[in-house]
């Protein structure tokens, strides 16, 4: 079983109300899950956010959080409700009604990595399914809501900045903005999770570092933004998916030449995003 079920960097002081996570980034990857996998162990890494964690490890410098995921994504999906169990996977779990996340093997038990790789030859226990949501999922989330909680205690409000990655291709078949291809997209539900000049701030920030930036196309938020974002409660949820091109070698899973600038970049972006919402958003938008 991996170690933790998650790793919390937190500021020397919390200066932030802003909250940033990454579910997908955990890479521990015990070898007894990988001998009970029909994949070797970079094929399986393949659905990981692999380094964001890394990429995003300058929040506490800047007073807030960053709460990483342990287990990795193969093992159990943070980003995923408990609810979403895969029958064509888990015994004894009854399908009701149709989930696209689920039926393409996607739930909180994925049954396959990227580009629909099985991940098994056979089914596992119900047993051990509730064991990694009781072991993994609940903690993290548990910690993630504490945080939150936190900070809105603290500030008024808590703005959670959920960070992953997207392989390169995901971005082929949508538009280009003046004729440059996306390289960050920003999901809120489609305003349903975040106030709208917030929104506006996250995506300035990463504009002003040179990025292009689209939102909500094709990834609008999955369970977290739509579990976290709550405007009229003082809690917002912006979810970050960025280019994995820009700072890895995606078939080596493995850090590119670009990887310490592109860290350096999202520095100052984070630097940017950090003090929002500290009295400057207007109450109307809650």
């Amino acid at each position: 079983m991996p170690q933790s079920a998650y790793h919390l960097l937190q500021p020397v002081e919390w200066a932030s109300c802003v909250v940033f996570a990454s579910p997908h980034s955990g890479a521990d990857y015990p070898t007894s899950f990988v001998r009970r996998s029909q994949l070797d162990e970079r094929t399986i890494r393949s659905s990981e956010d692999a380094f964001v964690d890394q990429l995003f490890d300058a929040a506490p410098e800047f007073g807030a959080p960053l709460l990483c995921a342990g287990a990795p994504r193969a093992f159990v999906d943070l980003n995923r409700s408990v609810d979403e169990l895969d029958p064509a996977l888990i015994e004894g779990v009854r399908r009701q009604g149709y989930n696209p996340r689920v039926a393409s093997g996607l739930g909180v038990i994925p049954r396959v990595v990227a580009n629909g790789r099985t991940i098994y030859s056979g089914k596992l226990s119900l047993t051990e399914a509730q064991r990694r949501i009781d072991g993994y999922w609940r903690p993290y989330h548990d910690k993630l809501q504490g945080l939150l909680d936190e900070a809105r205690g603290q500030f008024g409000r808590a703005i959670l900045v959920d960070c992953h990655s997207m392989p390169h291709e995901a971005m082929d078949g949508i538009a280009r903005r003046n004729g440059k291809r996306p390289e960050i997209v920003l999901g809120d539900r489609f305003g349903a999770a975040a106030a709208a000049d917030l929104v506006d701030r996250v995506e300035a920030a990463f504009a002003s570092a040179g990025l292009v930036v689209t939102r909500n196309t094709p990834f609008a938020g999955a369970y977290v933004t739509q579990a976290y974002g709550r405007p009229s409660r003082g809690q917002h949820a912006v979810q970050i998916e960025i280019d994995r091109s820009l700072y890895m070698n995606e078939r080596k899973v493995a850090p590119n030449a670009n990887f310490d600038a592109f860290r350096s970049l999202l520095r100052g972006v984070i630097a940017e995003i950090a003090p929002m919402g500290l009295g400057d958003l207007p109450l109307a938008a809650e």
